[in-house]
Formats: C-alpha cells, structure tokens, sequence
C-alpha cells in the first residue's frame, strides 16, 4: 500500500481545524486507531511533533501538537471527542507516554504489537502485521526523518497516514485470533497493563552520565570517568541550548575514547579525530539534508571547547572523581545472564533453572505461545538465584517481579513442582 485509500491529509495545524477534527471524531464510531511521530536523533527532547489518528466515519487526521500547544490547545475537547473508545496502537509504550505528557487520555487499549507476540507471530514490525494478516505491505521509507521539519513533504504526510490507515482492520482480525486461542483474557490484561505503564512519568536515570554507551569500560578508571562525567555534562548543556540531540555535537564513542586516553596537550587532542570532527553525521543516504539542518549549530561548537573540559577534569583532585552508585542493600538483585556462570559457579541453581525452564518450554508448545511472553526469562532466572526457592511461593514471587495474573495462574503450580 504507497498511500491510503482517502488520499494524503494535510496536517492539523490551526485551532479551528483542530476543532473540526474533534467534531469528526465525536461523530465517528468504534475504536481510534493512534500513531505518534518524534524528532529522535535529531531534536534535544522526546515530545511529539506529529500524531496521527482514524476513526470510522471521520477519516485520518494528522495533528500538530507543538504548533496546536503553542495556540493554546486544549486537549480536553479531544479527550471528549474520542470518549472511552478504545486505541488501537502498534506498540503502545512507544507512544503512550507523549500521549499523556500532551494531555491526552487514553482509557482502553489494544496494542497490535503484542498482540502479535501472544498469537507466536515471528515477525511483529506493523508492515509485517498487516502483511500477515491483510496481504498488504506498507511503504515505510520515512521511519528515520526528522520530524520537526515543516512544513513536512507530501510523502511523510502519506507515511505517518499509513500507519494509522490499517489498524481498525488490523484490530478486528486479530481479535477473531485471540479468542480462537484462548488469549483474550491474556491480552487484556497486557493491554490493561501497558495502558497503565504508558500513563507514569517517563523514567529519570538516578545517574544520567552513567548511560553513555560502553561506559562499563571505565569500570576500573575513576579519573576516565570524571572525564567522561565532565564531557557528557558540557554536551548536555549545549545539546538542551540549541535542542539538538547529543550525539549530534559528540559521539558516546568519542567521550569513551577521550577518557582512556587522557589527552594532556594539544598533540594528544588532536589525535583523537572524533573529538575534532565539526560535523559529525554523513550516512550516503537522504538523511544526509535533514543532518545538514544541524550543521551550523555543530560548527559553531568548537573542539577547543572539548578540550577545556578534559583540562579542567583531569585536574581534578581524586578527592572529585565520581562514585559510582552504590546498590541499596534491600534492592531486587538481577541474577546473571550468563548461563556458562551458572552452570561453573552455581551448578545447583543451574540445575533448577533448567527444570523450570523445561517447564515453561512445554507450556509454550501446549498454548503455541513464545516462552518469554508466558514469563520474562530474567523472572526465572531471579527466581532460581534465590537461596532455597523450594521455599518460596512461586505465585507471590512472580507477582512481585511484575508478572500478570494471567501468567501467574499459568506457570506457577507448574514451577513450584519443578523446583521442589
């Protein structure tokens, strides 16, 4: 499908189309199917700059909510419009939180996505849905654009619409599959419990530094990670000055670099080329002109700035390095990943772990659903870690772990026999 069958909208932009649009959606019947559109890797923030909708009897809408926010919108005309009906989003914890964060109230969910893993589907990206189920590919050329561009091209409008034009379809197929399975039940409650994740603030890192990629490199180096901590503060200042994503003034492989290798002078900063590099994005694709939006705002950064910073850090007494955070001596301990681990240093937690694995296994080939959507293998894995889990109650563990009801009733009494 390259288009939708009501042709490309144009975006909602004004007060008075916004209001128009509600009037369609107050008149419309059924569920509304949702999409949203952000500026990642590309924009300081998170916020939607385009959401999408459909609703029988009212067509597709395209709204702009920062353009609509800075008019004065209020989105409670929208939330009135739309009622109880339930979303139909691909995905929902996507797009969820800057649903909320707009103010927009979704009360009923139906998320295709997981719905998709529950019926064992092996592919669950939105054109392989609709091809499963409606023979029909969707044209997904414009999933890394920016966003924030205005006014948007004719072929984003057709793109963004795209996503929205099959889900009601999508919703009544689906459906027909999860009762035929047995899995309504199942996929209320996931639905019931994304709609209610979707709905909490987006969560803060306690050490927002701490995220950059392969910081574990520096484990041992305290000094590398002031140096680290120092350039990743100055980026974030910058990158919220000129809203611009981080990575776009300095790569996290380029601030891994500089704190192991420590530049003292001039030779030595010059050396490390991604830290001199002004503009830094060049893909061969068409994302190169959307990049080039960015590029003044990256010459106008100068590497002599990156190098103050490693100066100033590096003359830090050890006194001013960074700790790293201490985990709290009543906080839920991960068990280990590593099998090879288990099976070395804890054979009889590793025994037990493949009881109860071989538990979950025929319980996914009985119900033809994937083994880590009846139970998150990391639950497991928490579970066999404990000392003497023959003594626990599987049931209570596995809700305090966040495993639903419907889970629960299924593994438990399982579980508990092949761990005693």
């Amino acid at each position: 499908m390259s288009e939708p069958r009501g042709g490309v909208p144009d975006v909602i932009d004004t007060l008075d189309g916004f209001r128009r649009y509600c009037d369609l959606l107050a008149q419309g019947q059924g569920p509304v199917a949702a999409d949203a559109e952000r500026a990642s890797g590309y924009r300081y923030g998170h916020e939607d700059w385009l959401v999408q909708f459909k609703r029988q009897g009212a067509g597709i809408g395209l709204l702009d909510p920062v353009a609509l926010g800075e008019q004065g919108v209020d989105w409670h005309e929208f939330n009135d419009a739309v009622g109880d009906a339930v979303w139909i989003i691909h995905d929902a914890l996507q797009d969820l939180p800057g649903f909320f964060e707009i103010g927009m109230r979704p009360q009923r969910l139906f998320d295709t996505e997981i719905a998709a893993r529950l019926l064992g589907l092996h592919r669950f990206g939105l054109s392989a849905v609709t091809e499963y189920y409606l023979g029909v590919t969707l044209a997904k050329e414009h999933s890394a654009a920016d966003w924030s561009y205005r006014p948007l091209p004719r072929d984003w409008r057709d793109y963004a619409a795209l996503d929205v034009e099959l889900l009601i379809e999508l919703d009544e197929h689906m459906t027909r599959d999860l009762a035929r399975q047995g899995k309504m039940e199942w996929a209320e409650e996931e639905f019931d419990y994304a709609l209610r994740e979707g709905a909490q603030p987006r969560k803060i890192h306690p050490v927002p530094w701490m995220r950059i990629s392969h910081i574990t490199a520096l484990s041992h180096d305290r000094q590398g990670q002031a140096v680290a901590k120092a350039l990743w503060e100055q980026r974030d200042r910058l990158a919220r000055q000129y809203d611009i994503e981080p990575s776009l003034l300095l790569a996290d492989c380029a601030i891994i670099e500089a704190a192991r290798k420590k530049p003292h002078n001039n030779r030595e900063f010059r050396a490390i080329r991604s830290l001199n590099e002004r503009v830094r994005i060049h893909t061969g694709s068409e994302q190169d002109k959307m990049f080039e939006r960015y590029a003044p705002i990256q010459r106008s950064v100068k590497p002599s700035l990156w190098k103050t910073t490693i100066q100033q850090a590096l003359a830090l007494p050890p006194s001013r390095w960074p700790t790293m955070p201490q985990q709290q001596p009543d906080a839920q301990t991960n068990a280990p990943r590593s099998m090879k681990y288990w099976k070395t240093h804890h054979p009889d937690r590793f025994e037990t772990l493949q009881k109860v694995r071989a538990v979950i296994s025929q319980i996914a080939q009985d119900t033809r659903t994937p083994a880590e959507i009846i139970v998150k293998p990391q639950i497991l894995r928490n579970l066999c870690w404990t000392d003497h889990p023959e003594r626990r109650n599987v049931a209570e563990f596995l809700r305090q772990e966040g495993a639903r009801d419907w889970q629960v009733n299924l593994v438990a009494a399982s579980v508990s026999r092949a761990i005693i």
